[in-house]
């Protein structure tokens, strides 16, 4: 398979279960695995915002990379959550990594600091001249308050050829346009958030890194391949009956909301490490309507 083929479709960023005492529920996350697995999608994509990385100490880190190539077992690809805002950090952790069983790492765009689109450029070059497997950049402004525009994105994937997709979670449909109208034949774009993907899809994205396919990756992933397959009609009726769905994901915050809905699906528990607390008693009333619709 073609590196960048491996990132068609569906990846879903999964969450960390916690134990009531906070500590990782192993037994859980192989549930969920197996849960994700046996539906249908295509990757995974390890301490990412929705496995809540940044309260995960180095040490259960490693732990959770290691249990997750074991239990996934080479079935489908693993992408790592590996990005930060400083640059030489994130190079001496590339250096430190064993990427055995890691087929890419997933980017994200320098937060806080504020750089300039050569700062950002220069940040993923140093990047992609150290790290020895492909990279997805992972744009989401919303969180970075940093977002990598449309010539700094094409100029990134055609000056270096193992910097292979993008995860686009800017929101904005045509700075997306402008990357597929201009971009090289074999660079991927990626729709980052649930509730774009499909009009995403039909300009040319070639899948999504998704949050509700956590809980619905058999719905989700089937609305990706029928929208693969320019199947927009049949797409659209899965999208639909998400959409509202999604909006409550996020209102209290990511992965307070997927956490919530895998709880009342029983899969993982609804635990959150502060500063993340679980969705209020209304929001998870609406969540469990809305759950309980899609059943039917």
């Amino acid at each position: 398979m073609n590196t960048q083929n491996k990132f068609i479709g569906t990846g879903v960023a999964i969450t960390t279960p916690f134990n009531t005492d906070l500590s990782i529920d192993s037994p859980s996350l192989e549930k969920h695995i197996e849960h994700l697995i046996s539906n249908g999608i295509n990757y995974l994509i390890v301490l990412g915002t929705t496995g809540e990385a940044v309260t995960l100490f180095d040490s259960e880190k490693e732990e959770l990379i290691t249990f997750i190539k074991e239990k996934v077992n080479n079935r489908i690809p693993i992408v790592l959550g590996l990005g930060g805002n400083n640059t030489q950090a994130i190079l001496n952790k590339i250096n430190e990594t064993d990427f055995n069983g890691i087929d890419a790492i997933l980017s994200v765009a320098p937060y806080y600091n504020k750089p300039t689109q050569e700062g950002i450029y220069q940040h993923f070059k140093a990047i992609s001249e150290t790290c020895p497997i492909p990279i997805i950049l992972y744009n989401v402004p919303g969180r970075t308050s940093s977002n990598i525009n449309a010539e700094t994105t094409l100029r990134l994937a055609k000056d270096f050829k193992n910097i292979v997709a993008i995860k686009e979670a800017s929101g904005d449909l045509s700075q997306a346009m402008y990357i597929i109208k201009d971009k090289p034949k074999k660079f991927i774009v990626l729709s980052g958030e649930d509730n774009l993907s499909l009009p995403l899809m039909s300009v040319g994205v070639s899948g999504v890194i998704s949050v509700v396919a956590n809980a619905y990756p058999k719905e989700y992933s089937s609305m990706v391949q029928l929208a693969l397959q320019n199947n927009f009609k049949d797409a659209e009726k899965i999208q639909y009956q998400l959409l509202e769905l999604i909006d409550y994901l996020f209102l209290e915050g990511n992965p307070a909301g997927i956490k919530e809905v895998l709880s009342i699906m029983n899969i993982t528990k609804n635990n959150v490490r502060l500063p993340l607390v679980t969705v209020s008693k209304k929001t998870s009333q609406k969540i469990k309507e809305l759950v309980d619709q899609i059943r039917k």
